[in-house]
C-alpha cells in the first residue's frame, strides 16, 4: 500500500525560524555571564561542537560532536584530510550552519595540527581556528 497525504491538511503552513538565544560561556573565568544571540551564539555553537568527542556523552545526540580520538598516533598525510572531512560533517549538521571550506593546515609541532576553516552561516562568514594534537 502506498501513502497518502491526504489527512494531511491543505493549508498554506507558515515556517517560523526560533531566535538563537542561550546563555554565554566565558572561556577565561569558566562562568556563564548573560545571554547571546545571532553570530555570537553561532560561534559558540561552533566551539561547543568541535570541543566534544563524538558518541562520549549520553546527554549528546549521536550527531553532535566531532570525532578526534582515533586520530591519535596517525600520519599528517592522513590527519590533513581526515580533519576536513571530520570537521565539515560535525559542523553541517547545524542547520544555521551552510558549508565550510577554505581549509589551511600548519604542523607547528610534533603531534600538533593548527587548522583554520572558513564557515559560512545564516548569519555570514566566520574564520575559526583549531589546533588537534595527534
Amino acid at each position: 500500500m502506498i501513502p497518502s497525504i491526504s489527512a494531511f491538511p491543505k493549508q498554506n503552513l507558515k515556517i517560523v525560524n526560533q531566535p538563537t538565544n542561550t546563555y554565554k560561556i566565558n572561556l577565561q573565568s569558566n562562568q556563564v555571564d548573560g545571554g547571546i544571540d545571532g553570530k555570537e551564539a553561532m560561534i559558540q555553537a561552533i566551539y561547543k561542537i568541535l570541543s566534544t568527542e563524538r558518541y562520549q556523552y549520553v546527554i549528546y545526540s549521536w550527531n553532535y560532536g566531532i570525532e578526534l580520538a582515533d586520530l591519535y598516533g596517525e600520519a599528517v598525510s592522513y590527519v590533513y584530510p581526515e580533519l576536513e572531512r571530520r570537521i565539515t560533517e560535525a559542523l553541517t549538521w547545524d542547520h544555521r550552519i551552510k558549508h565550510v571550506d577554505n581549509f589551511k593546515f600548519d604542523s607547528p609541532n610534533k603531534g600538533e595540527v593548527c587548522v583554520s576553516f572558513m564557515v559560512h552561516t545564516i548569519f555570514g562568514a566566520i574564520e575559526l581556528e583549531k589546533v588537534v594534537n595527534f
